[in-house]
């Protein structure tokens, strides 16, 4: 069980490179189906959903309740700038293409080619925090580090209880059912044997698994729509270039990859693309295996 990003990378280079029984755990799409209810204003019980795509990029291609389609409710909540502004990217996509995407509007603004090209677009949709501030992550990252270290420190020593409670990840679950017997369905990682039809059947995709005493098992999905599945194609492209410049040490494909990138296409010209990947490699050299290094 994989919980590291990025996970389709990390899973598809597993799986290429060993014999083991990988599958990828995240929790955009349990969370997400739970934003849905809320700016649904409805039980999340009553919900009907089903999602489908790779990970940070599935589609909830189904929303409904009662056999009723909700898109119709959820364009209409978006209507409401309280609630647009909470999640600008991902209702953008449902406007456009159709699906709201199960990764939140400040991750997904970095996989698109739409959002983050222009300083206009930028402060058009994205907003403070987590919602596509830019560098949350770079300029929060010391504090939480900190905060964490401390936190462990205070369980290690006593000071602090440490209070468990079972949450919405997956690993607890899968190892219930397999123990158990009892079924389960999570979503995973898991390579596309056929599982969604016009999405590369040699890359990692994310669906609805079956998990029992028989391990975990990812079922048939069918095909996305196809303005869906192209964007999601497109990274299954850039995965398959970085698993193959790790595991066959090949500079070249890894050039390629970040030349494949949609957001990086969308800003720079090929040349600025391959000037950049070499700046990158100067910058961290420590840190990299030396096929990379020029």
């Amino acid at each position: 069980m994989n919980f590291t990003n990025p996970m389709s990378l990390t899973v598809l280079t597993g799986i290429r490179a060993s014999k083991l029984p990988i599958v990828g755990l995240c929790h955009s799409i349990q969370h997400t189906s739970h934003t849905l209810a809320t700016y649904l204003e409805i039980p999340y019980e009553s919900l009907d959903w089903k999602a489908a795509g790779i990970n940070h990029l599935a589609w909830f291609v189904k929303l409904e309740r009662e056999g009723q389609d909700l898109y119709p409710l959820l364009r209409e909540k978006a209507r409401d700038p309280e609630i647009y502004d909470q999640d600008p990217v991902r209702f953008e996509f449902v406007k456009h293409l159709g699906a709201f995407c199960t990764e939140g509007s400040g991750h997904d603004s970095e996989y698109v080619p739409y959002f983050r090209k222009r300083p206009d677009l930028v402060q058009k949709y994205d907003r403070s925090g987590y919602i596509g501030e830019s560098g949350f992550y770079a300029n929060n990252w010391p504090t939480w580090l900190e905060n964490s270290a401390r936190d462990l420190r205070d369980y290690l020593a006593g000071k602090r209880e440490y209070e468990m409670e079972r949450g919405e990840e997956f690993a607890s679950y899968i190892i219930e059912a397999m123990e158990t017997g009892v079924p389960v369905v999570i979503y995973g990682n898991v390579p596309n044997t056929g599982l969604i039809n016009n999405l590369p059947q040699d890359g990692v995709v994310e669906v609805a698994c079956l998990v029992d005493n028989k391990g975990v098992q990812p079922t048939h999905f069918g095909s996305l729509p196809t303005q869906l599945a192209a964007l999601d194609a497109q990274h299954m492209a850039f995965h398959d270039l970085v698993a193959t410049s790790v595991l066959e040490e090949d500079r070249e494909a890894a050039v390629h990859a970040l030349m494949m990138d949609p957001l990086t296409a969308a800003v720079c010209s090929l040349e600025e693309i391959s000037q950049m990947f070499d700046e990158m490699v100067a910058a961290q050299s420590d840190y990299l295996p030396d096929f990379l290094k020029q």
